[in-house]
């Protein structure tokens, strides 16, 4: 299948997707004709047909890259997965596995066959191999060490001593280092004698006769300048670097920053011990991207689309136990007004304004918080003007928009203290929202719990409650 110069790659993917079910779908058709046809090679001729189909997909899914053939799997229900599944090739299958999500990864390879695992497996870098090995069994941990060489089974246990979360985690074992002594020449020699360089790689890293981290000498430096020049005279000294402890998300943002490709890893001692390059970052950060993303609605973990309906309920509960109570907050402050609601029913209709736009305004406080959180650019220095700032910014929305609802009741009830009533609400809770957005955030990393996880439930129920309370006990003290 070809594709018109200037095709988005969604489009491109999701019209690669579109193909695969399309030949399922001939597949399906082709066997529930077939299987009409009472003759007497029946079996033989819909055995034949359904291969034929099969083969065709099989072809098409030859020709993907692994990230891709990954989109199409988690595109399709879990039955026609596992068709296309069987038809990749062993050898293109520990690639396919890593582009993934978890839930689906976890999920294929709860399927597989143990010699399948590691026929999968064999074909990877030993960073890979370190990658998949918290998605196999221990059973099958052990069999996969013993099928590795002394040398990638070191690797692979080396990767494995480095918490998630870390360089160290991210960092890639196959870095190239040359001394600072020798001459562009000798470099050039020795780039020319290994077997290969690795992927991304735009510059060497410079080291003492120790290991000792001492500069980069960039690819370009290296072309361009005389062999006889000697590397320290062109390295690039005071390089940007990264020890194996330092979080992930530091290097995100230093990648982002300086718009770098590659970086060196070094030890405790500065010994250069790997390299971090530009898409173990990217990949990093689109994952706890979508990780993030999951929290915020109550999700614990990845959650494949199409994974078993009792199981989907499940990692589910947690969000709706936790809104339920809430609800029952919000319904318990409505309860003791009960009486007030009654004598102004206009009451009933009016008060879910003043909770949702209190809400509003407390997820984005929320968001800009969690956001300067992970930045590390929240502290006790700046913590008291990021208050003044959000609570004058409440104020001022306030006012605003408080005599925009006002106005609206005036008009639709034409009551003066009603309109008054619900401009003084909103002012009220937009400064309380404001304030819970700030101070939630801050107290769940206090508490040693992700900001991200929890923080928009706690501000729905503190909105909602407030709101009601604030707008029902206005009317109850000066209208009723």
């Amino acid at each position: 299948m070809t594709f018109e110069t200037g095709v988005k790659p969604g489009e491109k993917l999701k019209a690669t997707l579109d193909q695969v079910v399309e030949l399922l779908n001939k597949q399906d058709l082709v066997s529930e004709i077939t299987s009409r046809q009472a003759t007497p090679r029946h079996e033989l001729l819909q055995s034949l047909l359904v291969k034929q189909q099969l083969a065709e997909v099989q072809r098409r899914i030859a020709q993907l890259h692994p990230a891709d053939l990954a989109f199409v799997l988690e595109g399709l229900p879990l039955g026609r997965r596992h068709v296309v599944w069987d038809l990749v090739r062993p050898e293109a299958r520990g690639a396919v596995l890593l582009e993934l999500s978890d839930a689906v990864r976890t999920r294929l390879i709860a399927d597989m066959q143990e010699n399948e695992i590691l026929g999968a497996v064999e074909h990877l870098e030993s960073e890979d191999i370190a990658d998949l090995v918290p998605s196999l069994s221990k059973h099958t941990v052990s069999a996969l060490f013993d099928t590795l060489d002394r040398e990638d089974r070191s690797e692979v246990q080396t990767m494995l001593e480095f918490p998630p979360g870390t360089v160290g985690s991210l960092m890639v074992l196959d870095v190239v280092t040359v001394r600072e002594d020798v001459n562009l020449d000798v470099v050039l020699r020795y780039l020319r004698r290994r077997s290969g360089l690795p992927a991304r790689i735009d510059h060497i890293v410079v080291v003492d006769r120790g290991g000792i981290l001492q500069g980069l000498l960039p690819i370009r430096k290296l072309l361009v300048h005389d062999p006889d020049v000697k590397v320290q005279e062109v390295l690039v000294p005071d390089p940007i670097f990264f020890y194996t402890e330092d979080a992930a998300t530091d290097a995100v943002q230093a990648f982002e920053r300086y718009d770098i490709i590659t970086a060196p890893v070094v030890n405790l001692h500065d010994r250069v011990v790997g390299m971090i390059t530009v898409d173990a970052v990217m990949d990093y950060r689109r994952e706890t991207t979508e990780r993030d993303r999951l929290k915020q609605v109550g999700l614990h973990q990845d959650e494949d689309l199409f994974a078993p309906i009792w199981k989907s309920a499940r990692n589910r509960w947690a969000w709706l136990a936790i809104n339920l109570v809430t609800a029952f907050i919000a319904s318990r402050v409505i309860g003791v007004f009960e009486g007030t609601i009654d004598k102004l029913v206009a009451l009933a209709a009016l008060m879910p304004i003043v909770a949702s736009i209190g809400g509003n305004t407390g997820n984005q406080t929320v968001a800009l918080l969690i956001r300067g959180l992970a930045l590390d650019q929240i502290h006790r220095g700046n913590l008291g003007y990021l208050v003044y700032k959000e609570i004058g910014i409440s104020i001022t929305n306030g006012i605003i928009w408080g005599a925009v609802v006002g106005a609206f009741a005036l008009v639709f009830y034409a009551s003066v203290s009603l309109a008054v009533l619900m401009a003084v609400a909103v002012l009220l809770n937009l400064v309380i929202a404001s304030l819970a957005g700030v101070f939630i955030p801050l107290g769940l990393r206090w508490l040693g719990r992700d900001p991200v996880f929890g923080s928009s439930v706690m501000l729905t129920a503190i909105t909602d409650a407030m709101g009601f309370f604030i707008f029902l006990g206005l009317a109850a003290a000066f209208l009723i």
